[in-house]
């Protein structure tokens, strides 16, 4: 797969070049959430229901300060008349009040509904781009991820997610409903008297160029609120996941100041965002007051020359200032509408570059034979990770990779599994080059187990079953199931559980313990079936209580199998039918135990090291 490009480096406050993923275009913005919304289900339907149900609520909020204007009419002309004229204007009166009553509560329920149907259409929106934005990047090589940092696609899914929902809650109902209101009080005030109207035309310039320098300025500080933010969400993960070795090496001052760095620069950030709002408020401020006062000034001129009655301008005025609202709602959820966007674009970055699926290569039946031929790989710093790798593992043996750490064993163990794309030569399992598998052809022959696994939440029979070809709720055989459990010697672990394979583990139930939680990952492998397995230090919990069980599973899980094991602990090397010699990169030592022992070289000093710490 080929990965998506990462934005350029920037100073991390003084720390190493980070790298972010880019940030869409508005273009690219708009193309997406289209692409998105038409996977909503009879999405065009609800929208235009939902147009015209706030469009019915904007005409009925206009109408109510016109029947205000009727009632000041009503009880004007009523002042002096005769006994029979009172009655009649009475009854105008309470009928022009209960009138207004139902168009005032028809306004809320038809806005209410409109604003109701346009939130779920948007969370359902806003759910598929989520769902986009982890899938895609779930399918980039790891180094990208990597690269761009776990914080960065932490902070965009969830921070940015959480921006654009509440962005659209927001804002998206109040620009529609303003939107609507503005047209319908535009529509009734040429009906009372267009000169009205020019008072909105003289004072939208002021608002447009207060929107205008604001929206100059606003989105490359909003950007940098919420890179700031990935920033922080970075350094708050990197010292949580390694809590063992910031307390090891007395970092925890360090790491402290670095994470209350990340949060002044958030700070920093969002003052400098709003003080932005409060110039925009002011201008809108002054906007507001000529508009009054210049509604004011014509409504006595036309009333002193007879041309409208006081209801008539009263109306008008209360027309102009319920326009007032609509405006500054407008102007102020600017703010809210530059936030969300700044972390939409946030979100589809991620999607704009995404891996491009790989068709079915046509490969062999599986067999298990690997081959990696003058495989180097350079990490984006230009660093090398490993030179000039070369090794061939026959199908049904076990090759341990062995070196001190920083030797380059992981990489090599994830080059094989397809993880990482080699710089330069060939990595092929049955032939055919592993980035040229398709994910189909790749899981029914490579598996790859981390010292870090993960048990997902749900029911013990569907996190096994997540290895089972086809949908895990399709698993109906039990016993395939607990005989794996059984196979990495999990099964009294097994036995002990209230529920069975019904009992909810992971982060929402029963969190098992790391040694379990291997064997866990270990029965996944087994009811995939694959013909190579690549274990990284797989077994680097065999230090704990239950030693003997996991060596025990990772030697069940590689009987009859290809396996590349990068070894944690020597008696696997001792195990295995070839060993290979890292340093620096390269590959400096190969052979059988007995005979690199009997060589005398980097094998031997570590066996030697190995043997005298036991």
């Amino acid at each position: 797969m080929r990965a998506a490009s990462l934005t350029s480096p920037k100073t991390d406050g003084g720390d190493d070049p980070v790298r972010t993923f880019p940030l869409a275009t508005w273009a690219q913005a708009r193309r997406e959430v289209l692409a998105q919304a038409r996977k909503v289900p009879r999405a065009r339907r609800q929208a235009l229901v939902a147009f015209l149900l706030l469009a019915v609520g904007s005409t009925c909020t206009v109408t109510v300060p016109r029947l205000l204007g009727r009632i000041v009419d009503i009880v004007s002309s009523a002042a002096g008349s005769a006994s029979g004229e009172l009655v009649q204007a009475e009854a105008d009166l309470w009928r022009t009040a209960g009138l207004m009553v139902v168009v005032a509560v028809s306004a809320g329920v038809f806005n209410g509904a409109g604003y109701f149907i346009l939130a779920r259409l948007s969370e359902r929106l806003i759910a598929n781009l989520r769902e986009e934005m982890v899938g895609t990047a779930l399918g980039l090589p790891m180094h990208t991820v990597e690269d761009a940092g776990t914080g960065d696609v932490v902070s965009r899914s969830t921070d940015d997610v959480a921006q654009v929902s509440a962005a659209i809650m927001e804002a998206l109902p109040i620009l529609s409903g303003a939107v609507f209101v503005i047209g319908a009080t535009a529509v009734s005030l040429v009906t009372v008297d267009w000169r009205f109207l020019l008072i909105i035309l003289v004072v939208s310039p002021v608002y447009w160029l207060a929107a205008r320098s604001y929206l100059r300025r606003a989105p490359a500080l909003y950007a940098a609120e919420r890179a700031s933010m990935g920033l922080r969400a970075r350094r708050v993960l990197e010292a949580i996941h390694g809590r063992a070795t910031v307390r090891a090496f007395r970092m925890e001052d360090e790491m402290h100041e670095r994470i209350a760095d990340s949060s002044r620069q958030v700070m920093t950030n969002a003052v400098n965002a709003n003080r932005v709002m409060v110039v925009l408020m002011n201008k809108m401020l002054i906007a507001e007051l000529v508009m009054l006062a210049t509604a004011i000034v014509l409504g006595f001129i036309l009333v002193d020359n007879g041309v409208l009655r006081v209801g008539a301008v009263t109306a008008a005025t209360l027309m102009l200032i319920r326009v007032r609202g609509p405006l500054q709602q407008i102007m102020r959820v600017l703010d809210v509408a530059q936030s969300g966007y700044a972390s939409l674009a946030r979100i589809v970055g991620v999607t704009v570059d995404p891996p491009r699926p790989v068709p079915d290569a046509g490969a062999p039946e599986a067999r298990g034979e690997v081959r990696l031929h003058g495989v180097d790989f350079r990490y984006r710093d230009d660093s090398w990770a490993v030179e000039d790798v070369t090794f061939t593992i026959e199908p049904g043996r076990t090759v341990a990779l062995v070196g001190s750490s920083g030797a380059g064993k992981t990489t090599v163990a994830t080059l094989l599994a397809g993880l990482r794309e080699p710089t330069a030569g060939t990595v092929t399992v049955d032939g055919v080059p592993v980035t040229a598998l398709s994910d189909d052809e790749r899981a029914a022959r490579l598996a790859l187990v981390s010292q870090e696994v993960h048990t997902f939440s749900g029911t013990l029979r569907d996190d096994l079953g997540l290895a089972v070809d086809g949908d895990a709720s399709e698993v109906t055989d039990d016993e395939q199931l607990v005989d794996a459990l059984a196979a990495v010697g999990a099964v009294d672990w097994f036995r002990q559980l209230p529920d069975g394979l019904d009992t909810v583990v992971g982060a929402r139930g029963l969190v098992p313990d790391p040694v379990v939680a291997q064997q866990i990952a270990l029965a996944r492998v087994l009811l995939r079936d694959p013909r190579v397995v690549v274990l990284d230090e797989a077994t680097a919990e065999a230090g704990s209580a239950g030693a003997q069980a996991l060596e025990a599973a990772a030697r069940r899980l590689t009987e009859g199998r290809t396996a590349l094991t990068v070894a944690h602990r020597l008696d696997q090397a001792r195990l295995a039918d070839e060993v290979l010699v890292m340093e620096d990169g390269r590959i400096v030592e190969q052979g059988t135990h007995e005979e690199l022992v009997e060589a005398g070289g980097r094998y031997a000093q570590l066996w030697e090291v190995w043997s005298q710490g036991r």
